[in-house]
Parts: C-alpha cells; structure tokens; sequence
C-alpha cells in the first residue's frame, strides 16, 4: 500500500489508476499556511449521498472509492481530539491508533471520512472492522472547519485543495487522502467490479457542503456482486412472504446463506408465492439449519425464528445480489434480481 517511486505526495490524492486497492494508498500533501482561529470546531451533521444505479458523467463531477466502512467526523478544538460518527456517537476510544494520528489536525478543524479495515490486500472488508480489525485507517475527503474558518460554502475543489494542502501534509499513518479517481465511470465500474470493491461516490466540483442534506450533488452507486442460489423456503409475513430462504449447494447438500427481503415488487411476491405454494414441504431442506446464534445482524436462521418459516423443495434457482460473504457463510446486503432455469437448482455454484 506504499507510495510507487517517483510518485509525489500529491498524486495519490488525483489519481487515474483504475488499481483502485493501491489508488487508495497512503497520500500526503504538501503544507501550506493554516489561517487563523476565529470560531470553536463542533460537531457538523455529515452531508448525505444519494443512492444511483448509474452516476452521472462529465467535467463536472469528481469520482471517489466508495469505502465499506463507519462514516465518521475528526474533531479538535482547545487541543483535544474527538471522533464521531455520523449520528454523533463517540468513537474516540474505539479506534485509538487514528485519535492518535490525528492528534496534529490544526486546532477548531473538523474534517469528514471514512474509517476502514483492510484486509491483506489492501480492500476495504466491512466484516474486519465489526470484528476489532487492527489495521484501521480513516480515509479524509472534506473539510468543513479549518483552523477555526468555516468553509462549508465553498465549492467541494476549493475544500479538497485545503484539506490536501493545509491538513493532510501533517498526519501521519493511519490518516490517508481519499483519491479523486480520473477516469470515465465506466471504466471505474469495471475496475470496481473486478477487484470486488463496494462501489463508487460522484460528487460535483462545485457543490458545496450541505450538512444533514441528500441533495443530489453527492451520489453513490454501490456494485454488487452476484450469484444464482435454490430457494428453499420462505419465512410467513405481510399477504405474501417476508422473505424468501435461500442456499448453495456444498458438497451435494443444500447450505443456507440468506433470507432475503429486498428487491421484490407486490406483483412479483405474488407470482412467486404462487409458485412456492405447490412445492411446499414439511422438512427443511437445509443441512446446517437450525443455527445456534441469530448472528450480530439477525443473519442466523435460529430453531424459534424458523417457526415462522415454510419450506419448499428446493427447485426454484433465485439470482440474488450482494455486498460480500460474511463470517458464517451468510450474505451481507442481499437483494433478490430475478427467477433463474429450475434445471439449475442442482449445479449451486458459489460467487463470482
């Protein structure tokens, strides 16, 4: 994750490489004069993206990795560094090794980015930071206060010049610049679904920093990737289903790894209902069902949850989208896309 030779500081806060792991690397810029204090740094309600299947495309608009992580503020006033998160719980005794670094943030600042655990290939992995990851780093991409000046009305390349020129050039590791990505959102796309990154950010050079706002001058497209998996039950709610249950063949026998409830319209819950109802059977299909734990975002399909559950023989193939697997073999952020070919409920291929 270390700078290339011959790169400067600055490059890694531009960057055109589509190697979006090592565009993300360490970037620190070069100092420059801090103005001086007038106002008290404060907690600043985060400006808000708002959720596109396609960004927009042309001059006018800067690209960012789309970080897998907890939205935070870095804060310091009278000396003291705090650091909150986007609904302003405290963090500062949480992630101890970025308080630290960002310890030499010029007094009354406030700065907004993400905070990220990498794996050993330098991606961004959600699951790590649940779990007490210890390579964590807070990825800077605005400024809102500098020195005590409020500079929330000026246009998003003036901030980024500052947070670059004035804040950045003094923090040391585990403090980075989120770069500016300078190539076509296609490519970009491409680049993301590759590497098996979250997605990408688009926000308009000029826009300047609304606070709580989901304006449209900030976008994010998430690029997930996806899978065919069997349905193997559904779980009773609402005049159709809750959710449908799905798993992946392993070693000939069906494995749970989802509920899922997103992505269905009222028409399509019941067409499907209709096609489970003939299918349906007393014995759950599901070889590792039940599970002893609900798991820490109710992932786990326990013995008191699949009293609500109904199970079908395992025919109907269900092409499902998702963020990434988590610990357990369980999906993170499933959506259902579409019916598959029944013919395929035996093949229960895993990802790609």
């Amino acid at each position: 994750m270390g700078r290339e030779p011959g790169r400067s500081r600055r490059d890694h806060c531009i960057s055109g490489n589509t190697d979006l792991a090592t565009a993300a690397s360490p970037a620190l810029c070069h100092p420059l004069i801090v103005p001086s204090a007038d106002r008290t740094a404060r907690f600043i309600e985060p400006m808000l993206l708002l959720r596109t299947d396609k960004l927009p495309e042309g001059d006018g608009w800067l690209y960012e990795l789309k970080f897998d992580g907890y939205r935070a503020l870095a804060i310091k006033s009278g000396g003291q560094v705090r650091l909150r998160s986007r609904n302003d719980k405290d963090f500062t005794k949480r992630y101890p090794g970025v308080v630290a670094a960002l310890r030499e943030l010029p007094d009354e600042t406030v700065i907004d980015g993400e905070i990220v655990a990498l794996d050993a290939s330098g991606k961004p992995v959600f699951s790590l930071l649940q779990n007490g990851a210890t390579d964590v780093h807070f990825y800077a991409f605005d400024v809102l206060m500098l020195g005590g000046r409020d500079v929330t009305g000026e246009p998003l390349v003036k901030r980024r010049e500052l947070l670059e020129n004035h804040v950045l050039s003094n923090l040391p590791e585990p403090v980075r610049c989120s770069p500016v990505l300078v190539a076509s959102p296609p490519d970009l796309n491409q680049s993301i679904r590759a590497q098996g990154l979250e997605g990408l950010v688009a926000k308009r050079a000029n826009s300047r920093y609304e606070s709580g706002q989901r304006s449209g001058a900030w976008m994010k497209m998430r690029v997930n990737r996806s899978q065919e998996f069997i349905i193997g039950g559904y779980s009773v709610g609402g005049s159709t289903f809750d959710a449908v249950i799905v798993g992946e063949v392993v070693d000939g026998k069906l494995v749970y790894v989802a509920r899922t409830r997103s992505g269905f319209t009222p028409a399509l819950r019941a067409e499907l209902l209709r096609k489970m109802k003939p299918l349906e059977v007393e014995v759950c299909p599901f070889c590792n069902l039940p599970e002893r734990r609900p798991g820490r975002w109710g992932e786990g399909l326990t013995a008191d949850k699949m009293k609500d559950c109904r199970w079908v023989r395992p025919v109907l193939v269900a092409r499902v989208e998702f963020l990434e697997w988590m610990e357990g073999r369980h999906l993170r952020h499933s959506r259902f896309m579409a019916l598959g070919e029944q013919k395929r409920a035996k093949d229960g291929r895993r990802g790609y």
